[in-house]
């Protein structure tokens, strides 16, 4: 067990900061953020499960409408990435920007429920993906700001740990409210309550050591400011983004490939149970890819976690129909992406200054952003004109490519010595 904290204070005292700095890194911040990101992403999960079967069923939106809803909502976040760690550095307060955003999510998220009409829902998602935004950037500073810099990798590997579970439940839960006879505009309701949770989960388990407003500071001011070698980070990071499709483009993929073999009704349901192992998976590697950061390097851990990631997109570009084959290519990418999750926060934090920290994950949340967007479009573009050949094969170059950048920028990426906070 871990030792608990000093008793709870809005503030956080220097100098007690400082004597517990070596005793663990399982803090009561650390915890209560990880509580917020599994009970955020059990909310705002089980809606997006049963999303596309309320636009289809009963608002009889069309495949267009859907691909805006999703697409604008996540061009808003990236946006909101950006904006939001930044301000979380000029204010110098990043708490309340963290507990805003889980709130509104909650509530934004939970309004598809008075949805008559697409435009309803485009609205309503907007909202809450540019409120989840803001925050994360937040909630990733607040981590950073709250263990010493050898355990950075722990903090961010138990966070994904915790997201994922959420991610791993969400569906099953929203499944079985549906099987169990309550209505889609009932399950949006009560995503409530499990987002509502994660804003207290940071409102009163989370505390932050509030520095001095910088009201002078402008956006493009720090991020000029920002380390010549987090700025070739984020460029790597970039590169690997726009070879990072959307797992529902997998789900897709073994759907297609299972279908001949065993029917659109039992393929759905290996789908979904080999979904269900993708999360599995990633949730249970996210943490010890962290915990071997400080010894190994974040750096080369992520370059391994891209080329894991490369290696399952070219599986899926030449897989064939065999539920192993496809078992273990969804385990690799739940591999992947676990250690991705774990180590793009994790670099980032030994790279950057605690005074640029909220600017800095900004920026590279829109960079995935941004990355992640294009690539699900290109990818999506390429299958459906030349086919999943083409499109998984434009993915895993671009992967390659992030992983060479890495190699080759790699004494650039030095890391920061960071004074615990």
């Amino acid at each position: 067990m871990a030792k608990s904290e000093a008793p709870l204070s809005e503030v956080e005292d220097p100098t007690q900061t400082a004597a517990r700095a070596n005793s663990t890194w399982l803090t009561r911040t650390v915890f209560g953020v990880g509580v917020a990101s599994l009970c955020s992403d059990l909310s705002h999960e089980m809606a997006t499960t049963i999303l596309p079967l309320f636009l289809a069923q009963q608002i009889a939106a069309s495949a267009f409408a859907l691909g805006l809803i999703e697409g604008l909502s996540d061009g808003l976040a990236s946006a909101f990435k950006l904006v939001g760690g930044w301000w979380t550095d000029r204010t110098g307060k990043r708490k309340p920007i963290a507990v805003a955003g889980y709130t509104l999510t909650a509530l934004a998220t939970t309004s598809f429920s008075l949805a008559i009409n697409w435009t309803m829902v485009l609205l309503s998602r907007s909202v809450a993906w540019a409120a989840r935004g803001g925050r994360t950037e937040a909630r990733n500073a607040l981590l950073a700001d709250s263990v010493e810099p050898k355990h950075y990798g722990k903090a961010f590997g138990f966070e994904r740990s915790m997201d994922t579970i959420g991610a791993i439940f969400a569906p099953l839960i929203a499944l079985g409210l549906v099987a169990a006879g309550f209505s889609y505009r009932q399950v949006f309701l009560m995503a409530l309550f499990p987002g509502l949770l994660a804003a207290c989960a940071m409102a009163f388990l989370v505390r932050e050591k509030i520095k001095d407003a910088r009201p002078e500071r402008r956006l493009l001011g720090d991020l000029r400011r920002l380390p010549t070698g987090f700025r070739y980070y984020v460029l790597a990071v970039g590169v690997f983004g726009l070879g990072q499709f959307a797992p529902t483009l997998l789900i897709l993929r073994a759907s297609q490939l299972l279908a001949p073999g065993h029917g659109s009704l039992k393929s759905s349901q290996w789908v979904i149970g080999l979904y269900v192992l993708f999360n599995v998976v990633q949730a249970a590697s996210a943490y010890p890819w962290g915990s071997l950061s400080h010894r190994l390097g974040s750096i080369r851990l992520l370059g391994f976690s891209y080329a894991l990631f490369a290696g399952a997109a070219l599986g899926f570009a030449f897989a064939v129909g065999e539920l192993w084959v496809l078992a273990a290519l969804f385990a690799l990418a739940g591999l992947a992406v676990g250690g991705i999750e774990a180590m793009e926060p994790t670099a980032a934090a030994e790279f950057l200054p605690a005074e640029y920290r909220g600017t800095g994950y900004g920026a590279l949340g829109a960079a995935n952003g941004v990355g992640d967007f294009l690539s699900s479009t290109m990818v999506g573009a390429l299958w459906a004109t030349i086919g999943a050949g083409a499109g998984f094969g434009f993915a895993a170059a671009f992967n390659l490519i992030s992983v060479f950048l890495l190699v080759a920028l790699r004494h650039s990426f030095k890391r920061s010595v960071v004074a615990t906070p």
